[in-house]
């Protein structure tokens, strides 16, 4: 049938299930888009191995639904999630970050960050201090009404993550985690080592 998931074996009797089919606790078995896709490909290209398709095309997949949820709790406080990432690298790190730094630490663009900046210091979330030494150089943190934006908003929005992923029990949960993990170092230290 052409190139199944890591770990599919090619079965026999029907014993291999087609990608994107999983057996549910009930036996029900369900589809997803990234499924749909693959089958055409292989109807159109039965040679090629679709595997790192199934795999890449599910995560954008999800990352692209995730996105357009829009986190209900952060959209309540008027925060898009880019804004509350920069709130919160202020917060967890305790200290203050220049525009760099948070850059680096949200994965974010230095423009990005700058108009980002911008909005959040003119709501009184975000101050900035000039560098005794360098005018150029900024460094920021929070003001007393973000640090209780971010303290306050964070449950709620982990209450809202936990609800989006309860579709999965929790060894699940503590598998996909670490697969995801384990691939996200890899990407980073062969990609970052590409930018560099």
């Amino acid at each position: 049938m052409g190139a199944g998931r890591p770990g599919d074996g090619d079965g026999d009797g029907g014993a291999a299930q087609e990608p994107g089919f999983e057996a549910g606790v009930s036996g029900a078995r369900r589809s997803d888009t990234v499924s749909a896709v693959v089958r055409q490909w292989r109807a159109v290209h039965p040679g090629l191995d679709t595997g790192p398709m199934e795999i890449i095309g599910r995560i954008n997949r999800c990352a692209a639904l995730l996105q357009q949820a829009e986190d209900a709790p952060l959209r309540r406080a008027g925060l898009s999630r880019p804004e509350f990432d920069l709130l919160g690298a202020l917060r967890r790190t305790g200290h203050e970050l220049t525009p760099g730094e948070l850059a680096r630490e949200t994965f974010s663009s230095g423009a990005a960050v700058t108009k980002r900046l911008k909005q959040l210091t003119e709501r009184g979330l975000v101050e900035r201090r000039g560098d005794t030494r360098d005018r150029r150089v900024a460094h920021l943190r929070l003001t007393d009404a973000g640090r209780d934006l971010v303290d306050g908003i964070l449950p709620a929005q982990l209450a809202y993550e936990t609800a989006v992923l309860s579709g999965l029990d929790g060894p699940e949960q503590g598998e996909l985690s670490a697969l995801l993990g384990e691939l996200l170092a890899q990407l980073e230290g062969r990609l970052g080592a590409l930018r560099a």
